[in-house]
């Protein structure tokens, strides 16, 4: 760093000198037959890049390293191996170092994964029990329950062979097909059943009862996979989440239509209860022998199955039975009054139907329900300006007070921006911090919220501090809500944005709100008067790049220092200490015989200008985000766009709404059309299967009246469509 006045600078090769100190001693120049030492007129000194963050955990002051995966990384397997790898460092650690974890992805997807296959194989057991307590035959609920675990194990190499990864998606569509997997096996068994009843032997049962259902089976099959088929072309971030639940619904109901065809009539017809040849002739060759041998091999261990479930389950046999008599008894009265009152019939379901079609609206819409992992976030933001230290303070207390409230398990901040990949380019620098909480094991969403609501009025207490809390989440969405106030003028974009941001914060029903124009920047603002520069015979262009130069500083050249190279950076002023009396004596013509400082030139003030400019489609823009409570998203949109309508906006400026509301609208637009293409689809399938095009609308008729089961039971539960 050159001291004040300067006049020469010469710069000699820098590989020769092997320590700092001989380039220090280094002549540079000759003045009057004196030399002129590096170190007479500079300071000359190691220098590192100046501390940018200051992380802390559980309050101690800590250093923190953050490891990201490659693109098609496995999330679960990297997160295992780096925890191996860290218990192996921990043991070579210093007593008064430790290693902690501060968050780890991994446990959230494993966690979901785990309840969602715990869900698939509950659901599995209990779909077999269901059909063992109505057909009370434990060989035919083995029968129908082997589809099971054959059809998952196929979608498993379906989903192998087309990229799906197991997923929550991908198991939830598991879950979710592995009660309807049984249903082609329990009509193909009901059919071979009373072929069965009417005299013919197993093998011939079991042929004949199967081609009469196959094209049955077949297009219920196909009403299923077109109503799943289709989201895999869904948009947006729909379209991102239900891909691999679709395809692996359709998987699943291919799989089992093709065991149902196949293996299901092949272990009815292997042997018959007494164990005699199903076939009137001798098997023809060895394959119809192998065939018979495992069916042979089902039939005994059906029958010792069967044995065991009549001991265990009779109770619940009976109750079933039992319940479907009487279910059954009354039911036959009420389907004789149906037809002879079909208009009564008829009237009482549409009445039914537009009652429940006028609650929909009262549900609330939201782009994706919150998933709530005992952990949030709140990002903090300071004054422009505010140094690291000041920062550090602030995000240290907010610490402390979270830590405070308690069930805090881990507690984790980082002041100022550092240069973590992925730190936010645009709220960044010294003045902004982020404080990450995670709550004991066991805590819920109703926990989150009582500790961020704890942790808002002490935030508030804090001068000039503006704070948004935020959840963990697997997927990246924007703000759920945001203003966008367009237009040229930044000074009319700023008095709109805070028109915006005092209504919201009036309204009492949103939370977090931050404006992007609010937060101006301290800077020093140089104004040339070229006029005066002209008569000095200076150029401004010069004199700018002079100033640049001197402040910013240069570098010169690059030390090499055995197999690094280091920047030799040269400035005139310290930028982290100068005052604005520094900048004002700048000589801007060193080397000439009258220095002129920089005052003499142009006008040096202290002032302030926008922290930042933000443009959206090459216009200027102010952006005002916030959080909502008390309401679901659609509602809060809803207020928004009111409140909007009321503000009296300048020429040349125009306001809308984005964020998760314009993600939520456009997610629902294309699953609706989605919903119309399934319907549509399913109509195709039984028209060709009746015929007829007229007699599909007869089954499509039952799809409003399942919504007035749907729409009731979201009512009932205070769940929003999303």
């Amino acid at each position: 760093r050159l001291e004040q006045g300067t006049q020469r600078f010469l710069v000699r090769s820098l590989n020769e000198f092997q320590s700092i100190e001989e380039m220090a001693d280094a002549i540079i120049a000759s003045v009057g037959g004196q030399p002129v030492y590096l170190r007479d007129v500079a300071t000359v000194t190691h220098g590192y890049k100046e501390r940018e963050a200051v992380t802390r955990v559980n309050g101690r002051e800590a250093v923190e390293l953050a490891v990201y995966k490659e693109g098609d990384a496995n999330t679960v397997q990297l997160a295992n191996a780096l925890s191996a790898r860290v218990e192996v460092l921990r043991q070579t650690l210093p007593a008064d170092t430790e290693l902690t974890p501060v968050y780890d992805q991994s446990k959230f997807i494993s966690s979901a994964i785990g309840e969602v296959r715990d869900a698939a194989l509950i659901g599995g057991l209990l779909s077999i029990l269901v059909l063992y307590f109505f057909l009370r035959d434990a060989r035919a609920t083995y029968v129908a329950g082997i589809v099971i675990p054959v059809s998952v194990i196929g979608t498993f190499m379906l989903m192998y062979l087309s990229g799906v990864t197991l997923n929550i998606m991908s198991l939830g569509g598991i879950a979710l097909s592995v009660g309807t997997l049984v249903d082609t096996s329990v009509v193909i068994l009901e059919s071979i059943s009373k072929k069965r009843e009417a005299g013919l032997g197993p093998f011939e049962a079991a042929r004949t009862g199967t081609s009469e259902v196959a094209t049955a089976v077949t297009a219920s099959a196909l009403t299923s996979i077109a109503v799943f088929f289709p989201m895999v072309f869904i948009s947006g971030i729909a379209g991102q989440l239900f891909r691999d639940q679709a395809l692996t619904v359709t998987y699943g109901h291919i799989l089992s239509l093709l065991v149902g065809l196949t293996v299901v009539p092949m272990l009815v017809a292997g042997r018959d209860a007494t164990g005699a040849t199903t076939a009137a002739a001798a098997p023809l060759n060895r394959f119809a022998r192998g065939v018979a041998w495992i069916g042979a091999l089902f039939g005994r261990m059906g029958r010792a199955i069967s044995a065991f479930f009549r001991l265990i389950f009779s109770p619940f046999v009976w109750l079933t039975q039992t319940s479907y008599r009487r279910l059954e008894q009354a039911y036959v009265p009420l389907l004789v009054w149906s037809l002879r009152h079909r208009g009564r019939v008829i009237a009482a379901a549409l009445a039914l139907s537009l009652v429940t079609f006028a609650l929909v609206p009262r549900l609330g819409t939201e782009l994706i329900p919150q998933l709530s992992q005992g952990e949030y976030n709140v990002d903090l933001r300071l004054p422009p300006g505010t140094p690291l230290d000041e920062t550090d303070r602030v995000v240290e207390a907010a610490q402390r007070s979270a830590i405070q409230i308690g069930g805090v398990a881990l507690s984790y901040s980082v002041a100022g921006s550092g240069d973590r990949l992925d730190a936010n380019p645009v709220d960044a620098g010294e003045n902004t911090g982020k404080l990450s909480i995670t709550l004991v094991p066991g805590s819920g969403r109703a926990e989150e919220a009582a500790s961020m609501n704890a942790l808002r009025p002490r935030l508030d207490m804090v001068a000039g501090l503006q704070y948004q809390f935020s959840r963990p989440s697997l997927f990246t969405f924007s703000t759920p809500l945001e203003v966008v106030v367009s237009g040229y003028d930044l000074e009319r974009l700023r008095t709109v944005a805070e028109q915006v941001r005092s209504r919201m914060e009036a309204a009492g029903s949103y939370t977090d709100i931050r404006s992007t124009v609010e937060a101006e920047n301290p800077e020093i603002q140089i104004v040339f008067d070229q006029d005066r520069a002209a008569r000095l015979g200076l150029k401004v262009r010069d004199i700018a790049d002079r100033v640049v130069t001197s402040v910013r500083g240069e570098v010169a050249t690059r030390y090499r220092l055995r197999d690094k190279q280091i920047d030799v950076l040269v400035r005139s002023v310290d930028a982290r200490a100068a005052s604005i009396e520094e900048i004002r004596h700048l000589i801007v013509n060193p080397g000439s015989e009258r220095p002129v400082p920089l005052s003499a030139v142009a006008e040096v003030t202290l002032s302030v200008g926008p922290a930042e400019i933000r443009r959206i489609g090459q216009e200027r823009v102010a952006v005002v985000s916030a959080s909502y409570t008390g309401s679901d998203l659609g509602t809060a949109v809803q207020d928004l766009q009111d409140m909007l309508a009321h503000i009296d906006l300048p020429p040349g400026v125009s306001s809308y709404l984005a964020g998760q509301s314009e993600e939520m609208q456009d997610s629902l637009r294309s699953l609706a059309f989605t919903l119309a293409l399934a319907v549509l689809l399913v109509y195709l399938v039984m028209a060709s299967q009746f015929e007829s095009l007229v007699q599909p609308f007869v089954i499509l008729f039952t799809i409003p009246m399942g919504l007035i089961g749907v729409v009731w039971a979201m009512f009932l539960t205070h769940t929003t469509i999303s």
